[in-house]
């Protein structure tokens, strides 16, 4: 399919394949390219970019992108929109020309050399983490669709791992109990991850440190645990990072609790810190022999003391996993919803008129991290300081 003739100079919309070890999305779908290639943009896609994801090169052509060779050096010195999921490497970055755009998460642990290079080479870089939460933002919120994803998965992981159901079951031979699950953060993946143990048929606990999702987890037909503390909420519905004090009697009023469980899934956060340590070994000794634990927040730091990410561990008995990008073990839909934020965001700067970076509007104000030289997030150009 021809992209229709116009008369106004097409955008160079460019997705690229994934470079790092174990990621499986894709930044853009052949269904989102489609629309970009009727307004009249060009599409080009690296080949093989979404081979784990489904979407075979093929499917691109018939949308009407063009497929380059991986590694050819016009599809990032050409583009004037580049897609990508994961942050660029910095010699990717180097390829890039002055002005041109990137969309796609940007920031994370040693992600600052990147950061640098985007400031350095006078690139716009859009970073998908950074999308407000507010109403009008919902569609682009890419950490709410992949946290729906990983939260998923952390349910399944766990029933996967633990040597006994999860459902009730009366037979013949005699009734088996469902298994009991504790879930620790009740944001969109904790949350999910409760909708997906209940629909396994286990019995749901959870606890969070905002009282407000108390609501939300007895809607999915979960116990909230009460603990008596104080209420810790943050901006933006998020949890804020709590005094030691206040974890110290967290760990202690959560012990009984995680003594019980057959499975104990974490998916506590606090933007842009480590993620808070929720859970300790000692805590893990009174759990039954073949409990298994799922530590979502690994990558970040852990909630339980001892995960790693992508690594699966004994502890006395008790099995450890800590999730290692967890929506990328689901790429097909996590591509799919991923690529839907992507668009959604372009759609307001992008139109057949061509690309314009209004920084009016709050929610391309606060995506933008780097434009012009500039590194316009406070709480990263601080890191870049104090790194000097």
């Amino acid at each position: 399919m021809a992209p229709p003739d116009r008369e106004e100079t097409p955008v160079r919309v460019t997705l690229v394949a994934e470079t790092r070890p174990g990621e499986r999305r894709v930044a853009l779908t052949p269904e989102v390219v489609a629309p970009l290639v009727e307004q009249g943009h060009e599409v080009s896609v690296e080949s093989g970019a979404g081979a784990a994801a489904l979407c075979a090169d093929e499917d691109y052509r018939e949308t009407g992108a063009q497929v380059l060779p991986a590694g050819d050096d016009a599809l990032l010195a050409g583009a004037d929109i580049v897609a990508h999921v994961r942050p660029l490497l910095p010699d990717q970055i180097a390829r890039l020309r002055r002005g041109a755009v990137t969309v796609g998460f940007v920031t994370g642990p040693g992600e600052l050399d990147g950061i640098r290079a985007l400031r350095g080479c006078g690139t716009t870089a859009l970073a998908m983490e950074l999308v407000p939460r507010i109403s009008r933002a919902q569609s682009m919120d890419a950490l709410t669709s992949q946290a729906l994803v990983a939260g998923y998965r952390c349910a399944l992981e766990a029933a996967m791992r633990l040597p006994r159901f999860f459902p009730l079951f009366m037979t013949a031979a005699g009734t088996v109990r469902p298994a009991k699950v504790l879930v620790l953060g009740a944001g969109v993946a904790g949350l999910q991850a409760i909708a997906t143990a209940k629909r396994l048929g286990a019995v749901v606990e959870a606890y969070d440190v905002r009282p407000s999702s108390a609501d939300e987890v007895k809607s999915m037909g979960a116990t909230f645990l009460d603990l008596g503390l104080d209420a810790i909420e943050g901006t933006g519905g998020y949890a804020r990072e709590q005094s030691e004090d206040r974890a110290a009697r967290q760990q202690e009023a959560l012990t009984p609790y995680i003594s019980k469980a057959d499975a104990l899934i974490t998916t506590a956060a606090v933007p842009g810190r480590p993620a808070p340590r929720l859970v300790t070994r000692a805590m893990l000794a009174g759990m039954p022999a073949g409990a298994v634990v799922v530590d979502l927040a690994a990558e970040s730091g852990g909630n339980v003391e001892g995960a790693r990410p992508g690594e699966t561990l004994d502890v006395d008995g008790v099995t450890l996993h800590g999730m290692a990008d967890p929506a990328s073990a689901m790429p097909v839909d996590a591509s799919r919803l991923y690529a839907k934020n992507v668009t959604n965001l372009l759609a307001l700067g992008l139109s057949a008129e061509g690309w314009s970076l209004d920084l009016a509007d709050e929610v391309l104000d606060g995506v933008c991290i780097v434009h012009e030289g500039t590194v316009r997030h406070a709480p990263t150009a601080a890191l870049l300081e104090e790194e000097g």
